[in-house]
């Protein structure tokens, strides 16, 4: 039974790791100027966060730190807020020219 739970939790951790490298791939993606646009900190802060994310679930999905320990729960939870709250609200933003240029494929006139 124990070893049953122990695979869950390592399982889980692969999860949020998984969750951690598609946030940080996503945040990489966007434009700096879109943070700053919606109020969300700036592009360096969330690949700084996230990068520490992402080492910190590597650490954990591999065995180098406890799986119950604060720092890969920590870690998702960036990770989570990131995805949560920033990422759809920079969303817009991705496309060339804003939040504007959903008129035709070569912006508005």
């Amino acid at each position: 039974m124990v070893d049953g739970l122990v695979y869950f939790f390592w399982f889980l951790a692969i999860v949020a790791f998984v969750f951690e490298v598609w946030a940080l791939i996503d945040a990489l993606t966007v434009p700096a100027g879109a943070y700053a646009a919606t109020d969300k900190q700036s592009k360096k802060l969330w690949s700084i966060l996230l990068v520490v994310a992402n080492v910190v679930g590597l650490g954990g999905a591999v065995g180098f730190l406890p799986l119950l320990s604060i720092l890969p729960i920590a870690a998702f939870i960036i990770a989570a807020i990131y995805l949560a709250d920033v990422r759809p609200a920079v969303k817009p933003y991705r496309k060339r020219g804003g939040p504007s240029s959903s008129s035709g494929p070569y912006g508005g006139w």
